[in-house]
């Protein structure tokens, strides 16, 4: 494994009886970086999480974590990895407080210097009025730094975060996320997943998921860049009807509306080779605009129900976007 990467993967795959859950998943975390699992639910994306930190065994393929071969190092990773689920599992019925001096004590941290770290922690994710209170009555964001100050007590090299916002509102996820960079400006190593774009956006580099394939894998605005489509938005009057005659044509990835307008993407391929001329062909719109690509777009462009039905759609639709730098 080389230095540079805290994860690499190479094949590995999960089948649950008949059902291939991830499919030969090829990755290269780059350390002190946030990597983002983008995908559908269902996506493999919880799976791959549990795969990485030991709770299941792969059917296939091979894992190296924080260099360490995996399975059969899980014990030497306990104390080297922090897991945060996407359902709070923490205790209700304790306290703040008694929930991390619980914690500390599963991770065989001594008494003084688990106390001073939970105190620190406490002060850093702003739990100090609800120190004794019970964690069952906090709200989703105090749970959430509750969590993830639990998560990192021990002071982790890597960090997994599985949808860790899912019951949070936006401010608090923005917070969140604060408190993520911090992590990784410290050295930490952070693996999330996720079904928001703007989180998605957030992160250094990210893997998109589908049907536990591995659609696409680089930064944010790579992959922006390189997506295989071109997207054009479409002003005027009669859009849903020009929505539903749109998703019949062959070329065409998806046509969403947002608000006064439709957001089409269509397939960079020899009969589309000038878009906005194809499109006003199509559908006689004078309002045409060519517009950049969104995270958004190339998740469609990526888990799109054309891509998803047929493998060799798939293939086209996505090159030129697997494992851009």
């Amino acid at each position: 494994m080389s230095q540079d990467y805290a994860v690499e993967t190479q094949g590995l795959s999960l089948r649950f009886g008949k059902t291939l859950a991830v499919d030969a998943l090829d990755l290269k975390i780059p350390r002190a970086s946030i990597y983002g699992f983008l995908g559908p639910n269902g996506s493999g994306k919880s799976t791959s999480i549990r795969m990485l930190t030991g709770l299941l065994k792969p059917s296939a393929g091979t894992a190296t974590v924080l260099g360490e071969h995996l399975p059969g190092a899980e014990e030497k990773l306990r104390l080297r990895i922090g897991y945060m689920t996407q359902k709070f599992s923490l205790y209700d019925n304790l306290s703040v407080q008694e929930n991390l001096d619980f914690v500390a004590r599963i991770y065989g941290i001594k008494r003084a210097h688990a106390k001073q770290r939970r105190d620190e922690l406490i002060e850093l994710y702003e739990l100090n009025p609800q120190r004794k209170q019970l964690a069952g009555s906090m709200s989703g964001g105090q749970k959430q730094r509750l969590a993830l100050a639990a998560a990192t007590i021990h002071s982790p090299e890597l960090l997994f975060l599985d949808e860790p916002t899912s019951a949070v509102d936006p401010e608090n996820r923005r917070e969140f996320w604060e408190r993520l960079f911090d992590l990784s400006d410290a050295g930490t190593t952070i693996l999330v997943s996720t079904h928001y774009m703007d989180e998605a956006e957030r992160c250094h580099q990210l893997a998109i998921l589908d049907q536990g394939v591995k659609r696409a894998d680089g930064s944010p605005q790579a992959l922006m860049n390189a997506m295989n489509a071109w997207t054009i938005e479409v002003s005027g009057d009669n859009l849903r009807a020009l929505k539903a005659s749109l998703e019949q044509e062959n070329e065409v990835v998806s046509a969403a509306q947002i608000g006064a307008r439709l957001r089409v993407l269509i397939h960079k391929c020899q009969n589309t080779a000038d878009p906005l001329l194809w499109l006003q062909q199509r559908t006689g719109a004078r309002e045409l605009e060519m517009v950049r690509p969104n995270l958004e777009d190339v998740f469609v462009n990526c888990t799109g129900a054309r891509v998803t039905k047929n493998d060799n759609h798939a293939n086209e639709h996505t090159k030129g976007i697997h494992d851009v730098e």
